[in-house]
């Protein structure tokens, strides 16, 4: 009978702890976002916040995003070419960068650098017992060290897109006309009349809800990672890993929300 009953009762486990995680962090996002509407308010903290995940994060973004255009008009010239259809290779370039690839892509940079260091710095006060000693000072953590993230990473990742996909569209345009020998004048026509208001705003959209997850992810693994140093890289490695498995789950989500017909 145990052979029949162990593998159900270890299931049931697994259902049980999964339930319990997803519900500490729905308590965990309410009680940050509650800080977003009673003082006080850190302000120096988010200006921190934003300069540590946009202003730093900027270079890899930047030049994921270049390369990122540059190979992409590559790729569509070798598959389009075929079919004699080179000419829709701008309009491939700039709706994939802007309704797409730029939001990802900038995200799971993001989440690499700037989530892994909110789950490192938070973990180790956590493990330090700085955050037992915020408390002991009447300082709120959740309001001190998670909600100004959260509200950074909201405004920082679209303004990292919006460089993402004017460098990813330039990207693109160089390899086009340098190296394609595509005419720049008619290549840039092509561009801005396929290039629609809704695309670039699908896409801050999708960077918006990606920088809350980067956010709450790198905040919520550090804040209750145990066990001294090594359940703080425990911490950051399930920091990376659950905010670029959201991001692409999130990002099918509201591709399906906004261009199904």
């Amino acid at each position: 009978m145990n052979l029949v009953f162990d593998p159900v009762a270890a299931l049931g486990r697994f259902v049980i702890a999964i339930l319990g995680l997803l519900g500490e962090l729905a308590l965990f996002t309410l009680a940050a976002l509650a800080g977003l509407f009673r003082p006080p308010y850190y302000l120096s903290n988010f200006g921190r916040a934003l300069m540590e995940i946009g202003f730093f994060s900027l270079p890899v973004v930047a030049l994921t995003a270049v390369f990122t255009g540059m190979v992409l008009a590559l790729q569509s010239y070798v598959g389009f070419s075929r079919f004699d259809s080179s000419s829709v290779i701008a309009s491939v370039v700039v709706l994939s960068l802007t309704r797409e690839l730029g939001p990802v892509l900038a995200g799971l940079m993001v989440a690499g650098r700037a989530g892994s260091a909110m789950a490192a710095e938070i973990g180790t006060m956590r493990v330090t017992d700085q955050i037992d000693a915020l408390s002991t000072l009447a300082t709120d953590p959740m309001r001190y060290l998670v909600t100004p993230r959260l509200l950074a990473g909201v405004i920082a990742l679209p303004l990292l897109v919006v460089v993402a996909d004017i460098l990813g569209v330039a990207g693109g345009f160089l390899v086009s006309t340098v190296r394609l020998g595509f005419d720049p004048t008619a290549y840039l026509q092509d561009t801005l009349s396929y290039l629609k208001a809704t695309d670039v705003i699908s896409g801050l959209i999708k960077a918006a809800v990606f920088g809350f997850i980067i956010a709450l992810m790198g905040c919520f693994h550090g804040y209750r990672s145990r066990g001294g140093a090594q359940g703080v890289g425990g911490a950051t490695t399930s920091a990376v890993v659950s905010a670029s498995i959201m991001i692409l789950a999130f990002d099918y989500v509201l591709t399906q929300a906004f261009f199904t017909p």
